[in-house]
């Protein structure tokens, strides 16, 4: 299977009697101006940038707008088929590696210049549209340059500053907004059934993101995991126990990646294998051994993406955690702890503030953010974590 593909899995949902707007939940500012830039050609942009954090819907408004694009009015066939990710003129680019590859941006580059086959438009939808180097974004930046007739890009990224200089001033941004917590918890307790209580919790912790926190509220292990790395964190007094605990959280997050992919690792290999023509535990035949190859290249670099995915959860995590104790140290947690993340751990967390000086604190949110970038750079993740660790139980960086 390939590393970056069209996704064909439902995305939101309802669809809606004309646009599946429906689809898109809490935005109701960015899908006003996509409705309206959809309806009016004369207004439209051939390139568009949505911006948001982690789990605010910009894959789902992404898809929906393509859907206004490519369908005529009232064709919810179509509709439905560019939300499956199965219509012929929507292509999208959905890495599961730590990077878009450049040759992945360069087949994107061609697939842009054909016309529409059987929709108004051609679209394409970049989601992990940050995770480009300079290098890879360049060969973007000549489609954008000069737009094919009847192609619309749509890119999706954090924040506008994770693209290149270059590529912003060739898009038209829009910048979706952060749901409430209450929303985030009245959501995820009518899609999953849970409980207010456990919908309200894993939409703090999760920090609004929404498909963190259904994860965190339909699976006790990964809340049970959560609340044990906090606790081993602010345990830790020591360079010894910083390599100990550092070491554990890499060992989760390889076994967390480990159950995520194996059985569909499993699955593709056996697909592979049937369509070549191979009966399960025969030989591999040397004819065909570069496919089986390229196949576990490409499941390896995304069980490594996946690791680093689990560990940049972690790390948000901890800033939430050092948030709180920044909160209490200047004196703007509520009494009731209402304002915190964290607030089933409110009393270490009092006992911490009333230990530091807030300065102290200030570092260690900062080493947790530096730790991030050095992960991004291929730093070794147990070394970045340990060095962020040390910080912690010496209030030093190291």
């Amino acid at each position: 299977m390939p590393a970056a593909s069209v996704d064909a899995r439902p995305v939101g949902d309802a669809v809606t009697d004309a646009v599946p707007w429906g689809a898109v939940w809490g935005q109701g500012a960015a899908v006003a101006q996509l409705q309206a830039a959809a309806s009016d050609p004369e207004s439209m942009s051939h390139a568009w940038l949505l911006t948001g954090p982690p789990g605010s819907g910009r894959s789902t408004l992404a898809r929906a707008f393509a859907a206004a694009l490519i369908a005529e009015p009232g064709d919810e066939a179509a509709m439905r088929q560019v939300i499956a990710g199965t219509h012929p003129d929507v292509t999208l680019l959905r890495t599961e590696q730590v990077i878009i590859r450049i040759d992945e941006a360069r087949k994107l580059v061609e697939r842009a210049y054909f016309a529409p086959s059987i929709g108004r438009y051609r679209v394409i939808i970049v989601e992990d549209a940050d995770r480009m180097v300079e290098r890879t974004s360049n060969v973007l930046l000549k489609a954008l340059e000069e737009p094919p007739e009847c192609t619309v890009w749509i890119l999706c990224a954090p924040s506008d500053a994770d693209l290149l200089p270059t590529i912003r001033s060739r898009v038209r941004a829009i910048r979706l907004v952060e749901p409430d917590v209450a929303d985030v918890a009245s959501l995820i307790e009518r899609r999953t059934g849970v409980s207010a209580q456990i919908a309200e919790q894993a939409a703090r912790h999760a920090q609004r993101h929404i498909g963190m926190a259904q994860r965190l509220a339909t699976d006790v292990d990964a809340r049970e995991r959560r609340d044990e790395t906090l606790r081993a964190v602010l345990r830790v007094r020591s360079v010894a126990d910083a390599v100990e605990v550092a070491g554990t959280i890499v060992q989760v997050a390889n076994d967390d990646a480990k159950a995520l992919t194996a059985e569909r690792d499993d699955a593709e290999r056996t697909s592979l294998l049937r369509t070549l023509g191979i009966a399960d535990g025969a030989p591999i035949p040397p004819t065909v051994r570069s496919q089986i190859t390229a196949l576990e290249d490409e499941q390896k670099r995304r069980a490594t993406r996946s690791v680093r995915d689990g560990i940049d959860r972690v790390l948000t995590d901890l800033q939430s955690l050092f948030r709180d104790v920044v909160m209490i140290q200047f004196g703007r947690a509520a009494a009731d702890d209402t304002s915190l993340v964290n607030r089933e751990l409110a009393d270490e967390l009092r006992a911490l503030a009333a230990a530091w000086e807030p300065s102290r604190t200030l570092v260690v949110l900062d080493e947790i953010a530096l730790t991030r970038r050095n992960l991004e750079r291929n730093v070794a993740a147990a070394l970045a974590i340990e060095s962020m660790l040390i910080t912690v139980a010496t209030g030093r960086t190291p």
